[in-house]
């Protein structure tokens, strides 16, 4: 059965971000993920896990300016320097939440720009060297053009290549399928080809990121094919719940074994 783990930005707004700790515990969660846990000290953040038994799935490293629109340095030949830094911004709330896996993203820039391709290489190497040491994977994302116009990771083909073609023991693919959908389609046979490489996986409904309970893809089937795959991480659930959280946790709650 996979392990399902809440994503804090998303889920359980109603409250504020250290009480949403409590709520997904309490709704049934065993593990969380988030984008950015910078506003709020990692001892904070260390203790809702430890009080509620929680593990870190995953989280972000810093990406810039995000409400300017900054989504990364690692393909911005101009910005490593920051990407350095950003290490060095998250590996004390790494060490404080246990996390094992740490997701880098790309920025905007074009794919076809070797200057670009060259820096998200070198980005890579030297961030999986970095982590290495701490026992932390680092997890590369296709994002899909549509949600993120201009990301230089929108090909889940281009991820695949450059993980086989680097030999780094811990980077590893973050696998969106709601991403995938919509980028490429035919998600179970992208599953089964690419689950050696697999470091994370997240969902949502298609096309309106909603609860995974309906839409485009058949869930359940794929949860049943994770098993069949062997896949032991944990699966993110990166969407946008249509009303109250709880509200939509129908589809949750045979898997985390509490009664509808």
């Amino acid at each position: 059965m996979p392990r399902f783990a809440a994503n804090l930005t998303l889920m359980f707004t109603e409250v504020p971000f250290l009480d949403r700790f409590d709520a997904a515990a309490k709704a049934g969660f065993t593990a969380v993920e988030f984008l950015f846990p910078y506003a709020h000290p990692a001892e904070a953040i260390a203790e809702r896990l430890k009080r509620n038994s929680l593990t870190q799935a995953l989280f972000n490293l810093p990406p810039g300016d995000w409400d300017a629109g900054e989504k990364g340095f690692a393909a911005l030949p101009d910005r490593f320097a920051d990407l350095q830094e950003s290490l060095r911004t998250a590996l004390p709330y790494a060490q404080a939440t246990g996390v094992k896996r740490l997701h880098m993203m790309a920025g905007l820039a074009d794919r076809k720009d070797p200057k670009a391709v060259a820096a998200f290489r070198k980005s890579v190497a030297w961030t999986a060297e970095f982590l290495q040491p701490h026992g932390i994977d680092v997890v590369i994302e296709p994002i899909n053009p549509r949600n993120t116009p201009g990301y230089f990771l929108n090909d889940f083909g281009f991820a695949r290549d450059l993980i086989v073609e680097m030999k780094i023991p811990n980077l590893k693919l973050q696998f969106d399928i709601y991403h995938c959908q919509i980028i490429h389609g035919d998600v179970t046979m992208r599953l089964r080809e690419m689950m050696p490489l697999i470091g994370h996986v997240q969902i949502a409904s298609i096309p309106s990121r909603n609860e995974p309970d309906g839409e485009e893809l058949n869930y359940p089937f794929l949860f049943d094919e994770l098993d069949r795959l062997g896949y032991k991480g944990f699966v993110g659930c990166e969407y946008n719940p249509r009303g109250k959280t709880t509200d939509g946790l129908g589809w949750f709650k045979s898997y985390a074994g509490v009664k509808p």
